[in-house]
This record gives structure tokens, sequence and C-alpha cells, in this order.
């Protein structure tokens, strides 16, 4: 399987690797390599699939394009869920 990160999701990686590591020295790189995707066992979240990170308070949205997963967006959680959605109504390629 194909896994295709747009570029929204990696503009919010890079935000929560920065974030992360003005926290701790290595905590960014840790956060994020943490991410890991097994695709299509997640619960469905505002019409995506939904990554838990484990260690961060953050989630991976993604969806399926025949046999290549879509990465959309990677957000942290606790934005208010409104914004969540309204986020994930409109990602740009």
């Amino acid at each position: 399987m194909r896994i295709r990160i747009l570029a929204s999701a990696i503009d919010d990686l890079y935000a929560g690797r920065v974030f992360y590591e003005k926290q701790g020295e290595g905590l960014g790189e840790y956060f994020f390599d943490s991410l890991a995707l097994y695709a299509g066992i997640h619960p469905i979240r505002f019409g995506h699939y939904r990554l838990l990170s484990r260690r961060f308070p953050f989630a991976v949205y993604y969806l399926f394009e025949g046999d290549v997963v879509v990465i959309r967006r990677v957000l942290d959680l606790r934005r208010n869920p409104l914004q969540t959605r309204r986020i994930l109504t409109y990602v740009k390629p």
C-alpha cells in the first residue's frame, strides 16, 4: 500500500515538530517519528479515518484513494472539535 501526504499534513507535522522541539531537545524528532499508520483500522471521525498518537495530543486524519492512503491533516486534539471539522472540510492538496 502506498502513502501520500498532502502539503497541509506536512505543514501540520512541521508545526508540531517545531513546537515539541522547543519543549525539549529531541522531543520534536520523537513526535515526528512516532506517527505510524495502520491504514483502515481506525475509527472514522468527521468523514476521515483518525489515528491517535500514543504520546502526543495529535491525530492523523486520512482517507483512501484506491490503494493509496492519503494523509490529509495531522491536527492537535486540544482544539475545538468544530474547528477540526471546518479544517477537514477544506484541505488544500
